[in-house]
């Protein structure tokens, strides 16, 4: 039996278990996230199979670039699984781990009728996931710097009118007024543009990350008023680098990470001068951890 949004009622089945798996009480505390997880079909953003994954994660420490296993077939059995699936194995650019994103998708908490904007759409499969989550009273806007993906991602999210993607960069300015951001893309700093975009009391998660793709991913939220914003750490992640964005101060950034505990920053501050709970000084910016 084929569903309404083209998978079989095996895939649905494989999909409850694998929302179940990857969303657990452990990760994600909003029940929405499982369901957002078990509505969407994986196979159309993954591509025709066999499939190319993730062989765990040991590339991010190696030298020589991630390693994938190839699946011996399409049984979709293969996707439903806690594993990054390959969009570009040449290029290391992967479906990424539904257990980490249905952490920060919680963390994140997109709500019916808000406007979220995703910088590095990939595929679109968490952007069908926002969409889902936002409702069609909500707005997804997609930015996907790869024209070739962008399109694909476009082509997977006509089931979702109210998400769009975009073939440009998310990280410059004319961004829409937004009340979450995602970023999938890692950055050595936040967007001039993402903190302009966003509504008061708005959200950025990003991948503030060195050079060699180690980082966190960092929660803010904007102030009400004229105030330090409140800013956490809530993962470690490694992503793909984001285009446009300079690099990272000559390894300050990396040393930062590997000197002190990510877990005790507090707040993001800009317009005062660094004191001694100063974790990382970005010049223009810093990231402390004193409460906002």
């Amino acid at each position: 039996m084929v569903n309404r949004d083209g998978s079989t009622a095996r895939s649905a089945k494989l999909r409850g278990f694998y929302a179940s798996l990857v969303s657990n009480q452990n990760v994600a505390s909003d029940p929405r996230i499982e369901a957002a997880f078990a509505a969407i079909a994986r196979e159309p953003f993954a591509g025709p199979g066999p499939w190319s994954i993730l062989a765990a994660n040991i590339w991010r420490f190696r030298d020589d670039g991630p390693h994938y296993v190839t699946t011996p077939d399409d049984d979709p059995a293969f996707l439903y699984q806690d594993v990054l699936v390959a969009l570009d194995a040449g290029r290391g650019i992967n479906i990424g781990q539904p257990s980490l994103h249905a952490f920060c998708l919680d963390a994140l908490a997109p709500q019916r009728g808000e406007t979220v904007l995703q910088v590095g759409t990939g595929s679109g499969y968490y952007t069908a996931l926002l969409a889902h989550l936002v409702g069609p009273d909500g707005h997804v806007h997609g930015f996907e710097i790869d024209p070739c993906l962008a399109e694909r991602a476009a082509r997977n999210l006509a089931p979702w009118p109210w998400a769009r993607v975009e073939a440009r960069s998310g990280a410059t300015g004319g961004l829409p007024e937004a009340d979450a951001i995602y970023v999938n893309a890692g950055a050595p700093r936040p967007a001039r543009a993402w903190l302009d975009a966003l509504r008061p009391e708005g959200r950025l998660l990003f991948p503030l990350q060195s050079a060699n793709r180690r980082g966190g991913m960092l929660l803010i939220r904007r102030p009400g008023a004229d105030a330090a914003w409140l800013a956490r750490f809530v993962s470690r992640a490694s992503f793909i680098p984001l285009q446009g964005l300079p690099e990272d101060d000559g390894g300050a950034l990396l040393e930062a990470f590997a000197r002190e505990p990510l877990f005790t920053v507090r707040s993001l501050r800009f317009g005062e001068p660094p004191d001694a709970t100063c974790w990382y000084n970005g010049g223009d910016w810093w990231l402390s951890t004193r409460d906002p």
